[in-house]
């Protein structure tokens, strides 16, 4: 396989990647509107704290998790 073939097969796979990334996007819209906040607001945030915790498990830096903890408050606000 040539340099340039795997260019391609890394940008179709890319693609595909993107692709599919949207389509979960609009899967989790349908779900939300069809579903209270009741339901799917402990599901959401089972998601959230899981992928926290992995982040503490990373053994990340302070300062970057005082920035993740800013995002989380900033992004919290606008609703």
């Amino acid at each position: 396989m040539t340099d340039s073939q795997k260019l391609e097969r890394l940008a179709e796979k890319h693609e595909q990647i993107s692709e599919e990334r949207l389509e979960a996007v609009h899967q989790w819209v349908n779900y939300i509107q069809e579903h209270p906040p009741e339901v799917w607001g402990p599901q959401q945030n089972a998601v959230v704290d899981s992928q926290l915790e992995s982040a503490q498990e990373t053994g990340l830096s302070a300062d970057h998790e005082r920035h993740v903890q800013a995002l989380a408050e900033e992004l919290s606000d606008i609703d």
